[in-house]
């Protein structure tokens, strides 16, 4: 029985199947069942909402035994623990790959959606983006650490891994937001594609600018950038995986660890604008479909 009085209750689901988010050999079987864990309460966030509670469910392949189910449940357990919402059911079955799938329960007074954005809005932007995106190329390229050049690339290579193999749902920071944003959404699928999706249900144009976006890119990312010989802004707006919040709000309103990269207009898509103001499509993020961003 789901019963929330005087708040509204919502809910995601979301997967996470080996092959198509995740290789084995770049995770640890508990990283697997905490990562999945964040990222659908990701979406809690970024809703507004604070988590109560969880379904889990695992198709496990038959080279998996009872004790790497344990190490995925122990993961899980941690992240519910972490984020205060316990696992309170599930299934378990065999299948050919790794998958775990989150059901992820919350309450809120008032629930934010992708279609509030408004006209005179600001687009905000809290926590990181493209840093996951440079981890996932590192682990891609099959290269160690050790075998960098200087400590400060050493670094900057591990915080990107680390923000791709463990992400963190950023319900403060969501609860926060709700209570000023008129638009919301996490960065799962790439900046630009998410903030597609809201400049779409909220039939606005929203503008990132790019001298702004700029200034937020840390140094770990720009450092592994040079390393991997990427462009970081690039990675920024198309890479997903930070788990960062978007959102649309007005100025005089804005949180404290919300940074302004943007605005909303009237009109329609998403534009990226350039110092000299010239504005281009942003493009689309990761698409579940093609496989391609």
């Amino acid at each position: 029985m789901l019963r929330a009085v005087g708040r509204h209750l919502v809910w995601t689901v979301d997967a996470s199947v080996e092959g198509v988010h995740f290789e084995r050999r770049w995770l640890s079987l508990a990283e697997v069942g905490a990562r999945s864990f964040h990222a659908a309460v990701s979406d809690l966030a970024a809703m507004g909402a604070r988590p109560v509670a969880a379904l889990s469910s695992l198709v496990v392949p038959p080279s998996l035994g009872a004790a790497a189910i344990r190490r995925i449940a122990a993961g899980q357990a941690g992240a519910a623990r972490e984020l205060r919402c316990p696992v309170v059911g599930g299934n378990l079955s065999r299948g050919h790959e790794l998958s775990v799938t989150t059901t992820a329960i919350g309450v809120s007074r008032r629930p934010l959606t992708r279609a509030g954005a408004r006209a005179g809005d600001e687009v905000w932007l809290v926590g990181a983006v493209g840093l996951a995106a440079a981890g996932l190329a590192w682990l891609r390229s099959g290269r160690t650490t050790p075998g960098l050049p200087d400590a400060r690339s050493r670094r900057a290579v591990a915080a990107c891994v680390a923000a791709w193999t463990r992400p963190t749902a950023l319900v403060r920071d969501g609860l926060r937001i709700a209570r000023v944003a008129h638009a919301a959404i996490d960065v799962s699928d790439g900046l630009a594609g998410d903030v597609g999706h809201v400049a779409e249900a909220s039939r606005v144009r929203i503008v990132i600018e790019e001298p702004a976006l700029r200034t937020l890119l840390g140094p770990e990312l720009l450092r592994a950038c040079e390393v991997l010989k990427l462009d970081a802004l690039s990675l920024a707006l198309s890479g997903g995986e930070d788990y960062a919040l978007v959102a649309a709000g007005p100025s005089k309103s804005r949180p404290p660890r919300a940074r302004r990269i943007g605005r909303v207009e009237k009109g329609a898509g998403a534009r990226l604008e350039a110092e000299d103001g010239k504005l281009r499509p942003l493009g689309s993020g990761f698409d579940h479909f093609s496989g391609r961003s």
